[in-house]
C-alpha cells in the first residue's frame, strides 16, 4: 500500500522539499497573495492556474500542461526525481492532491501530502517565511508514467466497454444525477459512472484517515477491480484519486479533462438520474 497522505509530525522536515498549492476557486490570486504573505521555509510556489493546468487550451477547465512546461516547472523548483517532497494547502483542498498526480505523473515517486493545512503546520512549530526562495535549477528528466493518465479516447472506449475500467464521477451526487449543474453548460454524467463524492473524503477540514473511509470505497469500487477518476474540470478527482491509490487501488487512472472536456464534443453523450 502506498502512503500518499501523512502527518509532518511524522516525517524529518530536514529531508523534505516544501511545495505551496494554495489556491481559491473563488479568487485566483489569494493563494500566491498568502504565499507571498508567509510559507513554510523554503516552499516553492506552484500556482493551479499558471502552474498545475494549461489554461490556454480547450480540454476542459482545467487542462494538462504540457510536459515541456511541468518539466520546466520542476527544474525551476530545483527538484530531483528521487526528491522527498511533502505538498500543503490549506487542509482538504484538491490543491495538494492535483500537484502531487503530477508529480506521481512524472515520477516522482517520494511525494506525499501532508494532511494538515497550511494554518496548522505553522501552529505545530515548523518555521515559516517571507522571503520567496530562489532554487537552483536542476536539469531534472520526469520519467513519465501514462498508465496514471486518461485520454479522452480512453473514456470513450470505456463507455463503449472497450477497456475493464469503471468511471468514477467525484462531483455530488446531484450533479452525476444530472439535477443541476451549477458550472458546466449541460447536466448529467459520462454514461456509466458510479459515483463518489469527493467531499465524503473529509471531516472537519481534513482528510479522513480512518478505515471507514477504505470501506465506504470499497462498497463503490473493488480494489482489484481498474478505476478510471474524474470530475468537473479534473481538480476534485485529484484528491479521489489519491485516497483510492493510499488504500490500495493500484490501478486507477485520472481523466484530466474529466466532464468539462467530455462535454465539449458535439454531440457527447450523457446520462441523467
Amino acid at each position: 500500500m502506498t502512503t500518499v497522505f501523512i502527518s509532518v509530525n511524522e516525517i524529518d522536515m530536514n529531508d523534505y522539499k516544501w511545495i505551496d498549492t494554495r489556491f481559491s476557486l473563488q479568487n485566483p490570486h489569494e493563494g500566491r497573495r498568502h504565499y507571498e504573505t508567509s510559507h513554510m521555509a523554503g516552499a516553492v510556489y506552484w500556482d493551479l492556474e499558471h502552474d498545475l493546468s494549461d489554461m490556454t487550451k480547450q480540454y476542459g477547465r482545467h487542462p494538462m500542461p504540457e510536459k515541456d512546461a511541468l518539466k520546466m516547472l520542476f527544474s525551476t523548483s530545483g527538484l530531483e526525481l528521487e526528491d522527498c517532497i511533502v505538498i500543503y494547502d490549506d487542509g482538504g483542498s484538491p490543491f495538494a492532491a492535483r500537484a502531487w498526480w503530477l508529480l506521481q505523473y512524472a515520477g516522482f515517486t517520494n511525494a506525499v501530502i501532508a494532511l494538515e493545512g497550511y494554518q496548522e503546520i505553522k501552529e505545530m512549530g515548523f518555521p515559516v517565511e517571507t522571503d520567496i526562495p530562489v532554487p537552483t535549477s536542476t536539469s531534472v528528466s520526469p520519467n513519465w508514467n501514462e498508465t496514471l493518465y486518461a485520454t479522452r479516447e480512453f473514456v470513450e472506449d470505456t463507455v463503449e466497454g472497450k477497456t475493464a475500467s469503471l468511471l468514477l464521477d467525484a462531483r455530488s451526487a446531484e450533479r452525476h444525477r444530472g439535477d443541476y449543474e451549477p458550472i458546466d453548460p449541460i447536466a448529467g454524467r459520462i454514461p456509466g459512472a458510479l459515483n463518489f463524492d469527493w467531499e465524503q473524503l473529509k471531516v472537519n477540514g481534513q482528510y479522513r484517515m480512518d478505515e471507514s473511509v477504505k470501506h465506504e470505497l470499497n462498497t463503490i469500487v473493488n480494489p482489484t477491480e481498474e478505476v478510471t477518476v474524474y470530475c468537473g474540470s479534473g481538480v476534485t478527482a485529484a484528491p479521489l484519486y489519491a485516497m483510492l491509490v493510499h488504500n490500495g487501488y493500484d490501478n486507477v487512472h485520472l481523466y484530466v479533462g474529466s466532464y468539462s472536456d467530455w462535454i465539449s464534443k458535439e454531440g457527447a453523450e450523457v446520462e441523467k438520474g
